[in-house]
């Protein structure tokens, strides 16, 4: 194995396989490099409120899935809601990627979260399972997730993960012009 997912979410875990693959040369990995998804705790609750929880999960989720046998890189991808200033919901995702060299994360793009799911949101409830009694849809959070379903499919949730994972390995595939990068500590601003 090279590479494993801190999850078994085949929403997560095939755009990490698709990323890795075509960038596997660049990492250092054979061509097709394993990747794989694990069952690893977060850390956080199902439904993490703010950007520094989100992260969080998403750190921990990688850290585990490094310390796997066998494993060269591990990745957590942890799916979260923040408020903004005027209290409206906005659903975001944190990538962490974890590495014998240190740790980076990156977010997602942000999409606003329907007005009348955010009080179960803030209750603790999960978002995808919210999303599916409201739309009539059911495991929405293993497809096209809620991105998917508000954008018409146009933008998929695994199309949010692949784009946030390959600025996110920015610093390992070009550490000559990221002296500082990745590091040991995981800070998100914004």
């Amino acid at each position: 194995m090279s590479v494993f997912v801190g999850s078994l979410n085949p929403g997560k875990v095939q755009p990490v396989r698709e990323v890795f693959t075509a960038l596997a040369a660049d990492l250092g990995l054979p061509a097709g490099p394993a990747v794989q998804g694990v069952n690893v705790p977060s850390g956080v609750p199902d439904q993490p409120l703010g950007v520094e929880e989100t992260a969080r999960g998403a750190a921990n989720r990688a850290a585990a899935a490094l310390a796997q046998p066998g494993a060269l890189w591990g990745v957590g991808l942890e799916g979260g809601v923040r408020l903004d200033e005027r209290g409206r919901g906005w659903l975001l995702g944190v990538v962490a990627v974890a590495h014998a060299s240190g740790m980076n994360a990156g977010r997602t793009a942000e999409l606003p979260v329907p007005p009348a799911i955010l009080p179960g949101v803030l209750g603790g409830q999960e978002l995808g399972t919210l999303m599916d009694d409201l739309l009539g849809t059911r495991d929405l959070k293993r497809g096209v997730g809620t991105v998917g379903a508000l954008t018409g499919g146009l933008v998929t949730r695994p199309d949010v993960w692949r784009q946030a994972l390959t600025l996110t390995l920015a610093p390992f595939l070009h550490p000559q012009l990221y002296p500082d990068w990745p590091h040991a500590g995981l800070s998100l601003h914004g």
